[in-house]
């Protein structure tokens, strides 16, 4: 078999591309030459590769600095309504790459490389992810980003710069553990900091009513550092910003304590102050009621606004006077959306600045509040819509918890006139939760206090409209939309997938990098063989080259000719890995009593991490590994199977994989996921897809015909109609032979001989423990449809 080629001679044949001009080549030659000497002070024979991927970065960066400033320079002048998109987590991944796709220069740079003697995808992959997000909310921001500055948009993505992103997940004895990613620890040659737009933001204090207002002082400040990063749109020559904050402590902290010489607790305390920006949060939901957690929700906030209200008020339309600035004409100019309940508190932080500090009346402040915000609800989980004690409230953001109590108060009364006498409706729609402990609902206050809110697929927004906002939807249902989440091509065909973008482009031209909706056009090709060929080939130089990383990485062996079963995503019991394990036992067991039946090879691939507090989560990684040690060892499958756990799941690896896989598994409980994004990514790589009606999987079969998916199990109404009868798993255990082989070989330890403690996965299984998942009721219904899989892959 040919050995696989690679991204670099992909790219030379790929007419999206374009071709390298010699004066372009010796131009970055000569630029990164210079970088190696002037910016980085070393010369060819003391230089690391890491040395000569800053060199590079910094070459690709000084295409990007003149359409960096005139883009900002344009919106200045011609003053657009600018978009705001807030979001603690942006999952970016790796920046070299991607822009030089985006700026066109890819060909260049590999051919300026080359003459150095280098290899660009080497250097490629000693860049660090900027691994700040836990799955897909943050990734999602991530290709918005992308998407806006490729439309032209006046689009500013707002976050926090974490100095450790999501946690590198090693695997020991089958078992996850979590190291620090200091992903800056070398350094970030695109971002630039910012210090003169530095801002204060207050925690702590007290609140006093004067004659003249509300004040809110004796507080604690900590000083948030803009550090920015260049978003650059596809060819278009508009370069957006990312502006994420960092924690640092004001200069004079704690003097008192220096005067009386505690200097060692005096600095300290500072480090206190700069641990907002340390770490991100897992997405676990055992972050909730951590007060650093809340500080650095209102961090990000409280900066973000400031710099929003900066940028107004030195604006034509806010007549670059602050005191003659009409803050009336706001929403004509600021658009604020809030990615999920983590920076709802920028509704509150709007009203005190608007009523405190520029002296609006509530009613017009409330009225610029509403058409400003804009919220989008990625969840129908309860337990993942965030409630903060309203003890910590107090404490922390006195002033804020009084004004979410008159937007409360307002807001009840409003529904006591709507629906009079009706006291469960008040207590169901307060954003105050009462209890021993009282909560604030962020969902219900981001509902409130937006004008518009929306899900991320439309399956998603009929539950957010029929259960999990019934009661506000009644009441506004105008405020209520569906925008299914998308991703963006040109990182997940064009970067992840030169090949098959080249073959797409020599049927239909370019344009589908900016017009998905072009690939329609293919279908006149379907009967085409040498495109088919070419397709197929592709298909399988990618899975050469991901068979050839996971050797040359993990030491990991796999059949390249198998077919690739992939089910990559965040592990969590509604996302079903569980049920993806049962299906392993089965065919395992299947190819035990049947040696001589033939079967289609198969690789089953399992990725993604567990978050360190979820104990659950990381029973089923240890059962996915235990699985894989027993079926990969058994000399009766040889390798008719393969069960392999991907480590360190993370974009970087999404971007190998992903054009390798031939079986994309989406199996989550009808009803559970919002929309998903990685089966959109898999699909559009040519992998076949396997999954329930959920989320964007809904969507994606009426487009592409149910036909062409392998759709099992339950839909919503019957999961619902199974929860209010009753999910009883021993019902499933009884019924169906295969599914009690496999629990009763997990009970025994079968799979864990080594480490018994992980059988009792076993048992939660025959008890019914994860009835709010629902794993046994399908177990029947994707059995006749993995062997179509086998069939449509032979």
């Amino acid at each position: 078999m040919a050995a696989p080629r690679s991204d670099s001679e992909k790219r030379k044949q790929i007419s999206v591309r374009g071709i390298a001009g010699l004066g372009d080549v010796a131009e970055v030659r000569k630029s990164f030459n210079r970088h190696l000497h002037f910016t980085l002070v070393k010369d060819r024979n003391v230089a690391t590769p890491r040395d000569y991927f800053f060199a590079l970065a910094h070459a690709v960066r000084d295409h990007l600095v003149g359409r960096w400033i005139r883009t900002q320079q344009c919106y200045y002048e011609r003053d657009p309504k600018r978009i705001y998109y807030l979001s603690l987590e942006f999952y970016m991944g790796r920046t070299l790459q991607n822009t030089m796709v985006n700026l066109g220069m890819q060909n260049v740079c590999d051919e300026a490389i080359y003459q150095l003697g280098l290899d660009l995808e080497e250097l490629e992959e000693i860049e660090e992810d900027a691994g700040l997000g836990n799955g897909g909310l943050g990734r999602l921001a991530a290709c918005f980003l992308d998407s806006m500055a490729t439309l032209g948009l006046a689009a500013y993505g707002y976050g926090i710069r974490y100095e450790f992103g999501i946690f590198n997940q090693k695997i020991l004895d089958g078992w996850q553990v979590e190291e620090a990613d200091d992903w800056l620890r070398y350094g970030n040659p695109w971002e630039k900091a910012r210090p003169e737009y530095m801002l204060p933001v207050h925690f702590y204090g007290r609140v006093e009513h004067t004659a003249e207002g509300v004040k809110w002082i004796d507080t604690q400040v900590v000083l948030a550092m803009p550090y920015d990063t260049p978003v650059p749109g596809y060819k278009n020559n508009t370069v957006n910003t990312m502006r994420l904050w960092s924690a640092k402590a004001p200069n004079d902290f704690n003097l008192q304590e220096f005067n009386v010489g505690d200097y060692i607790e005096a600095v300290l305390d500072r480090n206190l102050a700069e641990n907002i920006s340390r770490v991100l949060y897992p997405n676990d939901n055992f972050f909730e009621g951590k007060e650093l957690r809340l500080k650095q929700e209102y961090f990000v906030v409280a900066a973000t606004l400031q710099d929003i209200i900066r940028r107004f008020k030195s604006s034509n339309f806010g007549s670059r006077d602050p005191v003659r600035t009409c803050f009336e004409t706001f929403p004509d100019k600021v658009a604020i959306q809030l990615n999920d309940t983590h920076p709802a508190l920028s509704i509150p932080e709007l009203m005190r600045i608007l009523v405190d500090v520029e002296k609006m009346e509530w009613e017009k402040a409330w009225e610029v509040t509403k058409r400003t915000c804009a919220y989008t609800n990625h969840t129908v989980l309860p337990e993942a819509l965030e409630r903060w004690p309203v003890t910590m409230f107090e404490k922390l953001l006195p002033r804020h918890l009084e004004i979410i109590y008159t937007i409360n108060q307002r807001h009840l009364d409003h529904v006591a006139a709507l629906y009079p006498g009706d006291l469960d409706r008040l207590r169901r729609m307060s954003v105050i939760e009462e209890g021993d402990c009282k909560r604030i609902n962020m969902a219900h206050l981001c509902v409130i206090g937006s004008h518009a809110v929306n899900g991320v697929a439309r399956i998603h927004s009929e539950i957010v409209k029929n259960s999990v906002f019934k009661d506000f939807y009644e009441m506004e249902p105008e405020k209520f939309q569906n925008k299914t989440n998308g991703i963006t091509p040109r990182r997940w065909l064009l970067l992840c997938n030169p090949g098959l973008a080249g073959v797409i482009a020599e049927k239909i031209g370019e344009d589908f990098v900016t017009d998905l909706s072009q690939l329609k056009t293919l279908l006149d090709f379907v009967d085409d063989e040498v495109f088919i060929r070419d397709v197929s080939k592709v298909k399988q130089e990618n899975k050469l080259k991901f068979s050839a990383y996971l050797e040359e990485t993990y030491k990991v062996k796999i059949n390249p000719s198998s077919m690739f079963d992939v089910h990559v995503k965040r592990i969590h019991e509604y996302k079903r890995q569980l049920l993806n394990c049962l299906h392993i036992i089965t065919l395992y067991n299947r190819m035990r009593k049947d040696p001589s039946k033939s079967f289609v090879p198969r690789t089953v691939m399992i990725g993604g991490k567990a978050a360190p507090g979820y104990y659950m989560a990381k029973m089923i990684i240890k059962l996915i590994t235990s699985i894989g040690d027993v079926v990969n060892n058994d000399p009766y499958i040889g390798d008719r199977l393969k069960v392999i756990f991907l480590e360190n799941y993370r974009v970087s690896f999404a971007e190998k994989v992903i054009p390798a896989a031939d079986l994309s598994q989406q199996i989550s409980t009808a009803g559970t996921e919002a929309s998903g994004t990685g089966n959109m990514k898999f699909m559009l790589n040519g992998a076949l897809t396997i999954g329930t009606m959920d989320g964007a999987n809904v969507e994606m079969a009426e487009e592409a015909g149910e036909e062409n998916l392998f759709i099992f199990g339950m839909r919503v109404e019957d999961v619902e109609a199974l929860d209010k009868r009753g999910y009883n798993a021993r019902e499933y255990y009884e019924r169906i032979p295969e599914l009690r082989q496999a629990i009763d070989q997990l009970s025994s330890g079968f799979f864990s001989p080594k480490d018994p403690g992980s059988s009792e996965l076993g048992p939660s299984f025959q008890s019914g423990v994860e009835a709010p998942v629902i794993l046994g009721a399908p177990h029947d219904g994707p059995r006749p449809l993995m062997p179509m899989g086998s069939m449509a892959f032979g």
